[in-house]
């Protein structure tokens, strides 16, 4: 996460990717909560949080999607700020899969490792006790809770925004997850992060993003919302790494083709930048998609009304960014009756936009409903035992 930097804002409608004019606005959400996993203690709170709206432009140069009127000055990343995925076994595993993969390619062993966007660390802990190496974090929402790890001693955080202040800091490894989506100016920022690496050939950088084929594919509207400014598919992030003067070495889609991943290091000057690339493919998936998803928006909101009218109960689990996207985009209120959310320190909260209550899987208990609908695919072996071990036997749906 980037604090705005007014003097390398691209002017408006050009692309903040390759800075070329004339991107094209294909999808359009009005009046959208401008952050989805701010902690709201109160229905109220959450109902009346600050809102935006996203226009999806795309490039035709260099296959980027921007929200052309992303305002970054609406955004509050604090100690409020709660999306951790590490409460999840499914999450867990994979997570600890892609650090052991990471230090057998990049022998990431005593090495000192920079994170930008850490969170509260948890990816740049394993990677320091994995391979014994040194760490520091960055990340404005990082709460400096008391650290339980063997590698305490050899791992910093910096509670701020990664900026030119702190390109001083030197590393053998860059880690950036989650994060550039969240930045509006991405050549900038990238640029940044490689005058930061400066003569340095040895250093690697690793950033991991939401790949923008999955959504555009599965007309994902739930994976569209507004601290998300940035989307990224193959072509246009190793453009983006090409031209900010990266050697891509490796170009990855994990966790069931959501996550896209970059693999990189500096190039050597007398190597030429290649040409755009080619973006017709992606041109014609971001057309079906704008012509598709006002039938998968009608498909839900058609399924929740009948629920409703059958007198059944209905639940979402999942009380993050997916589950506010998917409730405030189709405008959902008394047809879902609460979030469901294994991380604790959400229950008792709202959702940002619909107001809906955050509840721990217990809940359901008592609640008893009849249909569950998860909010990513990808946990649905896992809550399905959640579920049976309290005895639910619910119909299950997943947004996909």
């Amino acid at each position: 996460m980037q604090p705005p930097s007014p003097t390398t804002t691209p002017p408006p409608g050009h692309c903040p990717n390759c800075h070329t004019p004339g991107m094209s606005v294909f999808y359009r959400v009005a009046r959208v909560p401008v952050h989805s996993v701010l902690l709201m203690e109160t229905r109220e709170q959450a109902r009346n949080y600050p809102t935006g709206d996203i226009q999806l432009g795309f490039c035709h140069t260099c296959g980027f999607i921007s929200n052309l009127v992303f305002d970054p000055s609406l955004h509050e990343y604090s100690s409020k700020y709660e999306a951790t995925q590490s409460y999840s076994p499914t999450f867990n595993k994979f997570h600890r899969t892609l650090a052991q993969n990471l230090i057998e390619r990049h022998n990431l062993r005593g090495k000192d490792i920079i994170e930008i966007g850490c969170g509260q660390g948890e990816f740049l802990i394993l990677l320091c006790e994995m391979g014994n190496n040194y760490g520091i974090g960055f990340d404005p929402a990082y709460n400096h809770y008391p650290l339980e790890s063997e590698a305490r001693e050899r791992i910093t955080f910096v509670k701020d925004f990664y900026s030119e202040k702190y390109t001083h800091v030197q590393g053998d490894f860059v880690v950036c997850k989650m994060t550039l989506e969240h930045i509006p100016n991405t050549a900038e920022f990238v640029g940044m992060v490689r005058r930061a690496v400066g003569d340095r050939p040895e250093t690697t950088i690793f950033f991991q993003i939401p790949s923008v084929r999955r959504i555009l594919h599965e007309c994902a509207f739930w994976d569209i919302y507004y601290e998300h400014c940035s989307y990224f598919s193959r072509e246009s992030l190793t453009y983006l790494f090409e031209h900010a003067g990266f050697e891509v070495l490796r170009v990855a889609e994990e966790y069931d083709h959501q996550y896209l991943t970059i693999e990189a290091r500096p190039r050597l000057p007398t190597q030429p930048a290649p040409p755009p690339p080619p973006t017709a493919e992606l041109a014609r998936q971001v057309q079906a998609f704008a012509q598709n998803v006002p039938q998968k928006l009608a498909w839900w909101r058609e399924k929740l009304q009948h629920i409703r009218a059958n007198g059944q109960r209905a639940v979402i689990w999942g009380g993050g960014s997916k589950g506010v996207a998917f409730l405030t985009t189709l405008d959902i209120s008394d047809e879902i009756g609460c979030a469901v959310d294994i991380n604790p320190k959400k229950h008792g909260t709202f959702m940002a936009g619909s107001g809906h209550e955050i509840v721990a899987p217990e809940f359901l208990r008592h609640y008893r409903p009849d249909v569950v609908i998860i909010m990513n695919p990808i946990y649905r072996a896992e809550i399905s035992r959640d579920l049976q071990r309290m005895g639910l036997h619910p119909e299950i749906l997943t947004v996909e």
